[in-house]
């Protein structure tokens, strides 16, 4: 696209300033005939804050962004009546992660958005990876406040009539929808049925109160229950029916796409939903051993239950999983070959899963804290890689013969893992809102990091003395000061632009395995999986320190 939009201004001798709108409008007329394909009530129509005058708006704002009042002030009530009118869902907020979870949710199919062109630029591969048909008009600044747009294309595009047609780009969201779908109530009943309680999860979260009132039996059921069905984006159940529909044509990401979901073998279903189970677990356990306090925008399971309960959460959501692979199915019977390979591969994920998190303990209680890029390289392949390639091999499996792609998806998903990782210590320099996480949460927190051994390596023996200090127990400084002083040695020593070096040397070697593979949708699926699972962080600028004073680190508009 970016090719086509540079010939097209060289031929009409446009400055380069315009390459940006005209990506975005390339991208629009791209998507025409399948938005117009999506009734308008099936569509999203997406404004931002800044259209809004910003002295005396009278609008409050929610969990989706911002409530107007349709004083008439400024625009956005006008392009809001219009949407409705048509059928639209109208959402008025900020960044994509809203958005994704209403477009996997299952409310609509189509968006129509207003975004500065710095937002709708970046959002152009996401959209194009998703499939799901979006138009956009760009606004006419960037300044975040009292911005302006050009309002009849805005209208035109709202107006984009109505005209039924099949689908014709390949999406993975309905897969995605499915693989959330699955933690609803009814269907976790009929793919895990309870054996305890029967009491329905509610969308408040299981309290100390709640349980209290149950049969005691019962209770362990009923949190392990809530736990697994609240938060997280279900990423491992979703490779799991990806790589069964690869392995099986390919047919649940083109236009027959709710027959060929609907046509999954609950097996399949099972087996996804067996690997969220350990995961789940493994959080709850890692809660305990980092003694977090949060998870998914809750108290963690330890500090809402004690710690005895948690631990025997854990452990019975770890039951739960094998069960899962290990139920009979009269009406979907999995051979006992394929069985024992299923329960073999995800013994062995578990397995390397706990050396990777024992060898991040042993060091984290160590008096010595020194630690090389290849050792944390070697225990990010523990922690992250196994949980990639159980979730791929477990969905290959139950469609067929796996051996010609074993080594081809171990290193896949050992590269993917180990730059997934690398992402996730950058990100720790952000924050994350969520899961009530603070900036350099990690190696304040005791956790050794990539960025860590870097920094090790790469400073002055003084500066790294200082860097050692900084982590010791004993020290009497605030987290705020230690973070602040931290991060002004990683920028000296420039850990954050290597980490992202590594990012694209694992990504590349991923990108390698993928394009040898000969089975047309299981390499697309492997793309796919590259370009969204590995999205580099903005990072912010570094705090300022001065007097003990820290300034707080600015939060980057997109993630």
């Amino acid at each position: 696209m970016e090719q086509v939009a540079r010939r097209m201004i060289e031929e009409a001798d446009l400055p380069e300033g315009y390459l940006g709108w005209l990506m975005v409008m390339l991208s629009s007329a791209f998507w025409k005939d399948a938005l117009a394909a999506v009734p308008p009530e099936r569509r999203l129509f997406l404004l931002p804050h800044c259209l809004k005058h910003a002295e005396g708006c009278p609008a409050e704002y929610d969990q989706f962004g911002m409530n107007c009042k349709e004083c008439g002030a400024c625009s956005i009530a006008d392009f809001r009546g219009l949407a409705e009118d048509m059928g639209y869902r109208v959402l008025v907020a900020e960044g994509s992660p809203v958005v994704m979870k209403i477009i996997v949710g299952g409310y609509v199919d189509a968006v129509v958005g207003v975004a500065c062109l710095n937002v709708l630029e970046k959002a152009i591969d996401k959209v194009l990876l998703a499939g799901i048909p979006c138009m956009a008009v760009p606004l006419l600044s960037s300044d975040c406040r009292n911005t302006k747009v050009d309002e009849a294309w805005v209208n035109d595009m709202i107006r984009t009539p109505y005209i039924p047609a099949k689908q014709q780009t390949r999406s993975y969201v309905h897969l995605m929808r499915a693989a959330g779908d699955m933690f609803e109530n009814e269907s976790l009943n009929q793919l895990a049925p309870r054996v305890r309680s029967q009491v329905e999860l509610t969308d408040q979260a299981v309290t100390l109160e709640t349980i209290e009132s149950m049969d005691a039996i019962a209770a362990t059921e009923h949190i392990s229950y809530d736990f697994l069905a609240r938060g997280g984006k279900h990423s491992r159940p979703f490779i799991t029916l990806a790589a069964y529909d690869a392995m099986s044509g390919g047919e649940a990401t083109g236009p027959e796409s709710e027959k060929a979901i609907h046509a999954i073998p609950a097996s399949v279903k099972r087996a996804a939903l067996s690997i969220e189970t350990f995961h789940k677990a493994s959080l709850v356990h890692d809660d305990i051993e980092d003694d977090d306090a949060y998870r998914y925008g809750q108290l963690a399971v330890h500090r809402r239950f004690g710690l005895p309960t948690a631990i025997n959460v854990g452990d019975y959501l770890i039951g739960l999983g094998y069960r899962l692979l290990s139920r009979l199915d009269a009406d979907d019977p999995v051979p006992a070959d394929v069985r024992a390979d299923l329960v073999d591969n995800l013994a062995a994920a578990h397995l390397r899963l706990s050396e990777g998190q024992g060898a991040e303990l042993i060091w984290r209680d160590a008096k010595d804290r020194s630690l090389t890029p290849l050792d944390a390289l070697k225990i990010y392949a523990l922690k992250t890689s196994p949980a990639f390639e159980a979730a791929l091999t477990s969905g290959m499996r139950l469609a067929g013969d796996v051996t010609p792609y074993l080594d081809a998806i171990r290193t896949f998903s050992r590269n993917m893992g180990v730059a997934f990782q690398i992402i996730n210590d950058l990100n720790d320099w952000i924050g994350d809102s969520d899961n009530k996480v603070n900036l350099g949460g990690d190696i304040i927190g005791g956790r050794p990091t990539l960025l860590w051994a870097l920094a090790l390596e790469t400073l002055s023996p003084s500066d790294r003395e200082q860097l050692l200090r900084l982590i010791d127990p004993s020290s009497q400084s605030s987290d705020e000061l230690r973070v602040a002083s931290i991060r002004r040695l990683y920028d000296k020593a420039g850990v954050f632009e290597t980490a992202l070096t590594l990012v694209d040397k694992h990504q590349a070697r991923a990108e390698k395995v993928a394009d040898e593979i000969d089975v047309e949708p299981l390499r697309r699926l492997l793309y796919f999986l590259v370009d969204t699972v590995l999205e580099r962080p903005t990072m912010p600028s570094p705090p300022v320190v001065s007097l003990g004073i820290v300034a707080p680190m600015q939060t980057p508009i997109e993630k």
